[in-house]
């Protein structure tokens, strides 16, 4: 039995040659546009999601818990006087992002830090 003639010689080099420039093009256009990504990635954005859902939670209650606190003005001073970088470990030093059956949280802390700034 004879071959078709598309897949005879030069025939075939071109539709191998096609085949793999199509799987390419796929394969880029999916990961890059079509919203394609890896099972590690969505993972990621499943724990990132989650933590960021935890901060938007927490921080409010750290806010009040540093306005609930004696000395609230003298520790608002403190606070805005501190550098920028420094307030979150001012807060986690101080307890107010300690919740039970949690350990205190960096991003709770800044997140609370950037509340307690923006409040007057």
């Amino acid at each position: 039995m004879e071959l078709p003639l598309i897949l005879q010689g030069e025939s075939l080099t071109r539709l191998v040659q096609g085949s793999v420039a199509g799987v390419v093009a796929t394969v880029v256009i999916g990961f890059n546009w079509g919203g394609w990504s890896l099972g590690s990635t969505a993972e990621q954005r499943v724990r990132d999601a989650e933590q960021a859902s935890v901060v938007r939670v927490l921080a409010p209650i750290c806010a009040d818990k540093f306005q609930q606190s004696a000395n609230v003005g003298a520790n608002l001073e403190a606070l805005k006087k501190a550098d920028s970088w420094r307030r979150d470990e001012i807060i986690e030093k101080a307890g107010w992002t300690k919740f039970p059956g949690s350990e205190p949280d960096r991003k709770v802390a800044e997140a609370c830090a950037n509340l307690l700034s923006q409040a007057k």
